[in-house]
């Protein structure tokens, strides 16, 4: 009997020990995302039905869970360009290399429109900085996200401008941290077009 009263307490113990050292380890939860990379229902698109009624939703990539005002001042979610060929290209008012791309960006736009989603994302300035660069180098013909905070060129792992995230109908997304030339982009946009 002394024997079990003697495991039992060494038990006690072990299990005091393990619960001391427990708590005294504080862990900070994960902090909250912002709000607005929250989309709303009304935020989303509708998922489309196949033939027995049921709503297919494409997979939406952890990437593409971001919400943004456009230039124009519209709501934009990137969940909304799950299951479609896209591309994001990650600009500055103020950069030449940007400004001397914009037309390619703007070609390639129209030729693969209605198969190929552009989304200009706009940081490092001001709203009018930016819109004065849509309006100047004729890129308007696709909607511009103000990322003013820069939080979208960080999900993409961006840290300079241009860069490129072409994203496919799959999910998969394929950022590009540099400029590319005319034949480079082009290839690439048409590869995603199919």
């Amino acid at each position: 009997m002394g024997r079990v009263r003697s495991i039992g307490a060494t038990i006690a113990a072990a299990l005091a020990v393990v619960a001391i050292a427990g708590c005294g380890t504080e862990v900070d939860p994960p902090p909250a995302p912002p709000a607005a990379s929250q989309p709303t229902m009304s935020e989303t698109a509708m998922p489309e039905r196949d033939e027995t009624g049921m709503a297919e939703q494409p997979a939406v990539p952890e990437r593409l869970r971001f919400t943004g005002t456009t230039l124009d001042g519209t709501q934009f979610t990137g969940e909304s360009l799950a299951g479609k060929a896209a591309v994001l290209w990650f600009w500055a008012p103020w950069c030449p290399k940007c400004a001397a791309e914009a037309p390619t960006v703007a070609e390639a736009a129209r030729d693969t429109a209605g198969r190929v989603s552009f989304v200009g994302i706009a940081a490092q300035d001001e709203v009018p900085a930016m819109r004065d660069f849509v309006g100047r180098h004729g890129v308007g013909d696709f909607p511009h996200v103000a990322d003013e905070e820069g939080a979208i060129w960080q999900r993409f792992g961006v840290t300079y401008q241009p860069a490129y995230a072409f994203v496919r109908p799959d999910g998969t997304v394929d950022v590009v941290k540099q400029q590319l030339s005319a034949r480079e982009l082009t290839e690439r946009v048409n590869d995603l077009a199919g």
